[in-house]
């Protein structure tokens, strides 16, 4: 099924050069025309603290002469008076000392512990259970460029996570969504079916959709393949003004997706590194779409698409797992 004219145009995402070594996000490689992307600036370092400037310490004054006689209200101890009174200040000064000597040992401890290790000495090596660093594949999706580096499956929750979404000011509402381990029971044509196979296909979600006004419906699809190129070839087969292989639109048991399937459609598809995505937009009624209407679709499929499914596969591009 499908309608004559011009096949969909779909923005192919570029890498923009980003700090710190860090690669963007890899974004979907299609039929479309490119656009430049929008720059980002660079966050502000916070401005360092300056410490305060510290003056001199006052110098002590100096205390009374000890050749000045003692008050007649304060008794003068000496080291040689007899009897018991005469040891008990000894005694309390050599607790003191014994004090300050013990403090200064276990601070002189603590600062030696927290020092840096001295000229020569060999410094501490990592071990082998520290955790490394990932670093991205080479390649314009990352990880997500074949399943070796992106092993995790995908879940329902990962890509179609909310019910209710928004693009580009546009609204559309999740009606159903699915999982089929077997590919093929997700398309519609004899070569698009081989092609899944012969990629190594190990699952294909789907999820419908609406929009605000009920009058435009749709599906969207994320097949799992082994490689970027096996994603290349299953988004190729069936291209053409009138496609015979396809996504087969998931129906809803809603008043709205239920048509989805009947009727002419909007149907086409790209990779996004080592998986296919795949959309089949059509108004509700199923009438075949003037040229002025197959943007409509264009503009449906490609907003449900960017507000779901590809803020998940971008995340995969960089960290090769589930956001």
């Amino acid at each position: 099924m499908g309608f004559p004219g011009e096949p969909p145009r779909r923005q192919p995402y570029v890498q923009p050069e980003s700090p710190a070594g860090q690669m963007p996000p890899a974004r979907a490689e299609g039929w479309f025309d490119p656009t430049p992307p929008v720059p980002q600036s660079p966050v502000q370092g916070e401005r360092p603290v300056e410490s305060p400037p510290y003056g001199n310490a006052p110098t002590p004054t100096p205390g009374p002469s000890s050749a000045e006689p003692p008050s007649r209200k304060q008794a003068m101890w000496s080291p040689y008076d007899e009897g018991p009174r005469s040891r008990r200040p000894l005694f309390i000064a050599l607790g003191a000392l014994a004090v300050l000597v013990a403090g200064g040992v276990g601070l002189t401890m603590l600062v030696n512990s927290d020092s840096t290790p001295a000229p020569g000495t060999a410094a501490p090596t990592r071990t082998a259970t520290d955790p490394a660093i990932p670093q991205p594949p080479s390649g314009k999706f990352g990880f997500a460029g074949a399943r070796t580096t992106d092993p995790y499956a995908l879940t329902l929750g990962e890509l179609f996570k909310h019910k209710k979404v928004s693009y580009g000011g546009r609204s559309y509402l999740m009606t159903v969504r699915r999982t089929d381990k077997k590919c093929k029971d997700a398309v519609v044509g004899e070569k698009l079916q081989k092609a899944l196979e012969a990629a190594k296909c190990t699952q294909l979600l789907r999820a419908s959709f609406r929009d605000a006004s009920g009058k435009i419906i749709g599906t969207v699809g994320v097949a799992n393949l082994k490689t970027s190129a096996g994603a290349a070839k299953v988004v190729s087969v069936g291209a053409g003004k009138s496609r015979k292989e396809y996504l087969k639109a998931l129906p809803g048991k809603d008043k709205v997706t239920k048509f989805l399937g009947s009727g002419e459609a909007f149907a086409g598809g790209w990779r996004h590194g080592h998986y296919a995505v795949m959309v089949w937009f059509q108004f509700k009624d199923g009438h075949l779409p003037k040229k002025t209407e197959v943007k409509q679709l264009n503009q449906a499929a490609f907003g449900t698409v960017d507000a779901t499914v590809t803020p998940a596969l971008e995340s995969r591009s960089l960290t090769g797992k589930r956001p």
